[in-house]
């Protein structure tokens, strides 16, 4: 099977679980921007500041994180579930900002690429530039959507939870991910309590997550 066919092939076969799991492929029409737009010019910044005044979150860092929650949650769910390196690195994808539907985020050729931890550094390091948020919180919002989405995977019947739980302690064996959180064990589910908090409590009308350490 060719490079182009695989990845379509895992795209197509986790792209059911849920919404987020599609990732579709091909260049849209004009009102997308292209992935690299994230890393200059004013498109990162003009969105974080749509995200605050949305969700009426006063401070930068809290739109920050809301963003990079969406924009982790549209690429690593479908790359959990697929388990093959999908190249999602910035000059691969297309990306939109809509104030009523929020995030949308597509890739542009179906190839490989590298780890998802070394394609979305280049997106942290600008959003850090643009406002000024924790990387361990930006990387914990990461693999709260790799938990989540195990856990969805699990839902599907396409893991057991032992593997989907063995598959997260890998990936947090390794930087970024290795102070992330932990996996806790409870028969025929995934159960994941991160270490940092994602501040979505801090938005008007908002609250504590799941998978929140402030959670008691």
């Amino acid at each position: 099977m060719s490079e182009f066919a695989e990845v379509l092939e895992a795209l197509r076969r986790v792209r059911g679980i849920n919404p987020f799991f599609a990732l579709d492929v091909g260049r849209p029409d004009d009102s997308w921007l292209p992935g690299t737009a994230l890393l200059e010019g004013p498109a990162l910044k003009t969105t974080i500041d749509a995200i605050a005044n949305r969700y009426k979150a006063e401070e930068p860092r809290v739109a920050a994180s809301l963003f990079f929650l969406s924009y982790t949650a549209r690429l690593l769910s479908p790359l959990t579930a697929a388990n093959i390196p999908i190249d999602v690195r910035p000059e691969n994808l297309w990306w939109q900002h809509h104030p009523a539907n929020g995030l949308s985020v597509r890739i542009d050729q179906p190839r490989l690429g590298p780890q998802a931890a070394e394609a979305l550094e280049p997106v942290v390091e600008a959003i850090q530039r643009v406002t000024p948020v924790a990387r361990g919180l930006l990387w914990g919002n990461a693999m709260s959507n790799i938990a989540g989405a195990l856990k969805m995977v699990v839902r599907a019947r396409m893991l057991t939870a032992e593997e989907a739980e063995e598959r997260g302690e890998r990936l947090m064996s390794a930087p970024p991910f290795e102070q992330a959180g932990e996996f806790i064990t409870f028969p025929g589910e995934v159960t994941f309590r991160r270490r940092s908090c994602c501040l979505y409590y801090r938005v008007a009308a908002g609250g504590k997550c799941g998978d929140c350490p402030l959670v008691k």
